[in-house]
């Protein structure tokens, strides 16, 4: 029975662009020989970490949707864990919903940042009324 999995995993930021898309292919490759089926792949590009990951702030995301009997998964965690590049990785076996919602796609590329939209300045806030403190000359004089 065909099982479907979604795996994310994070590539050290200091890679060039021909070594990410070295290390997508080999790992599409791998998936190919282990017979998985249907592989898609979003290239998500380079993002800030929630948090430090082995020293590094930045990451390069790659997702990657596939299916399979369930044999593919414990080699291909080896070759991650394994190997320089990756610097995290994690694998969900997910539901027949979860598959309906996964638009199916073949992209590679990075993903476009979001588009800044411009914005009528806002209007300068009143500034409150500011109340004069006597001078300590004066405080001295009235007593």
């Amino acid at each position: 029975m065909s099982q479907s999995y979604e795996m994310m995993y994070i590539m050290r930021p200091d890679l060039l662009d021909e070594q990410v898309q070295q290390q997508i292919n080999k790992y599409r490759d791998f998936l190919s020989e282990h017979k998985a089926e249907e592989i898609q792949i979003k290239n998500l590009g380079k993002r800030r970490l929630a948090y430090p990951i082995k020293k590094y702030t930045d990451g390069f995301y790659v997702q990657m949707n596939y299916k399979g009997d369930g044999k593919q998964v414990a080699p291909i965690e080896r070759a991650m864990r394994l190997s320089d590049e990756v610097i995290r990785y994690l694998t969900i076996k997910l539901r027949d919903e979860q598959v309906a919602a996964i638009a199916p796609t073949d992209a590679i590329e990075p993903a476009e940042s979001p588009k800044l939209v411009e914005t009528k300045p806002m209007a300068p806030s009143p500034k409150p009324p500011v109340e004069e403190i006597p001078e300590a000359d004066e405080i001295s004089a009235e007593e």
